[in-house]
């Protein structure tokens, strides 16, 4: 074998691991960028976070920068069971979001238990708001059990939002019912999930100031 060909045959090798490994690595970034949630526990209830997780963004951001109020439900689910099937708690939720187009800046209220509102933020500062005003329960959950947590938001289509909202707050069952469907091609919905977990084994904050949950 000439060293010319010995060249050409390294070369080649050396494009082919190349071009292998470039999927392969942007599969792992995508990996390392997804959303997580975390979770933290403050003896009461379990708070989540999900830094990463966009959802103001495309159609949402374009009907509130053109002046419209876009309404999300989002569902904070506890469970004992790794396929979700006997869920142990379902916190319903509706988030209302509106901008205010001279202060170019955010306002998000939280209508649940107790509402709650927050303005003058940056879309990642309500993103990140909408997020963390969230928690459930840890009532009845004995310290080292595994258990699993699953943040779940939708942009609400006005026309079901009758089915959601009554006199009494939020349906549960309306709210469980949408979820529970299939997805259509141009519905928005996120989902982010944490687990297997233990009481024990997360990080104790300060209770936070808020209404008991679940």
């Amino acid at each position: 074998m000439t060293a010319e060909t010995r060249d050409k045959r390294v070369s080649r090798r050396r494009w082919l691991t190349a071009a292998l490994a470039c999927p392969l690595s942007r599969a792992l970034g995508l990996m390392a960028e997804a959303p997580q949630l975390g979770v933290t526990w403050d003896g009461d209830r379990l708070h989540v976070s999900a830094p990463r997780l966009r959802f103001l963004n495309g159609k949402p951001l374009d009907r509130l920068k053109n002046g419209a109020t876009v309404v999300f439900l989002s569902q904070l689910t506890l469970s004992t069971d790794p396929g979700w099937l006997t869920p142990l708690r379902r916190i319903p939720d509706r988030l209302v979001l509106s901008y205010d187009l001279w202060e170019e800046k955010f306002k998000v209220t939280r209508l649940g238990h107790d509402a709650q509102s927050k303005n003058r933020l940056t879309a990642e500062e309500a993103e990140r708001w909408c997020v963390e005003s969230l928690a459930v329960s840890s009532s009845g959950l004995a310290p080292d059990r595994q258990f699993w947590l699953r943040l779940e938001l939708r942009v609400a289509d006005p026309k079901e939002l009758s089915s959601v909202v009554g006199e009494p707050g939020i349906s549960i069952t309306g709210l469980i019912e949408i979820f529970s469907r299939k997805p259509g091609n141009d519905e928005l919905r996120w989902s982010v999930e944490a687990g297997p977990l233990r009481l024990t084994d997360l990080a104790r904050t300060l209770p936070r100031r808020g209404p008991r949950t679940g």
